[in-house]
C-alpha cells in the first residue's frame, strides 16, 4: 500500500456527503476552500521560515500554496504586485496567450527582480521559452490535485491518475482529491518584454 495512503480515510461532510481526509487532519491540512492538501516535509528555520535555496522547476506544495494565495514572489516571498499590475512568467509551452484567451496557472508570481532573472535560472523557461504578463487581476480558480477513489465494498481508497487539469473550487471532484497546486485565472493581462522593467 502507498504510504500515503495509510493516513487517508473517508469521512462525512455537515451536509452529509463523502470526502477525503487525513486520520489525523489539521485545520491547515485545508484551505479556505475547503481542499485537502498534501502533506511534504520541509526545512524551517527556528522562526518557522522555509530555508535552503528554492529550486526553479520543482516548487514545493506548500510554498506554492503560500505564494500564489498571497501573490508572492516564488523566489523570494515579498509581495508580487506592483502599481503596474501582478507579474507572472510562464512557460511558452504552458501558454500562448491573446486578448481573449483565458489563462491558468499555478505558476506563482515573481517580483521585478526575479522576474528578470527567471528564463536564466529556470532551465525549463530556458528551454522551451517563456511570456511574461503583466495581469490587473488573478482570482483563485482550483487546484490540481491527485484524484482518489472510494470502494464501499471493502472500505478502500485507491489512488488514481492525475491528468493535471485544474479543477474548480465547488466542483464535487475537490471532495476526492488530494490538491498539491493552487491555481488562478490573470484577467485583463498584457503580454510584456522583461528587458523594458
Amino acid at each position: 500500500m502507498d504510504e500515503s495512503l495509510v493516513d487517508l480515510r473517508a469521512s462525512f461532510t455537515s451536509a452529509g456527503g463523502s470526502r477525503l481526509s487525513y486520520a489525523d487532519e489539521r485545520p491547515e491540512d485545508r484551505d479556505v476552500q475547503g481542499a485537502l492538501w498534501a502533506r511534504v516535509s520541509q526545512s524551517l528555520d527556528e522562526h518557522g521560515v522555509l530555508t535552503g535555496a528554492p529550486l526553479w522547476r520543482m516548487v514545493n506544495p506548500i510554498r506554492q500554496r503560500e505564494t500564489m494565495l498571497r501573490l508572492r514572489c516564488q523566489f523570494c516571498r515579498e509581495p508580487a504586485r506592483t502599481q503596474d499590475g501582478i507579474l507572472f512568467v510562464l512557460s511558452a509551452e504552458e501558454c500562448v496567450p491573446e486578448a481573449t484567451t483565458t489563462v491558468r496557472t499555478a505558476q506563482p508570481p515573481f517580483c521585478l527582480k526575479h522576474a528578470r532573472m527567471a528564463p536564466r535560472r529556470c532551465s525549463h523557461l530556458a528551454d522551451h521559452g517563456y511570456v511574461a504578463l503583466l495581469a490587473q487581476s488573478a482570482p483563485l480558480y482550483g487546484v490540481i490535485g491527485t484524484p482518489h477513489r472510494y470502494a464501499a465494498a471493502d472500505r478502500s481508497i485507491h489512488v488514481l491518475a492525475s491528468d493535471g487539469v485544474p479543477v474548480p473550487y465547488g466542483a464535487a471532484a475537490l471532495d476526492w482529491m488530494v490538491a498539491a497546486q493552487l491555481v488562478r485565472t490573470l484577467r485583463a493581462f498584457k503580454v510584456i518584454n522583461l528587458d523594458d522593467l
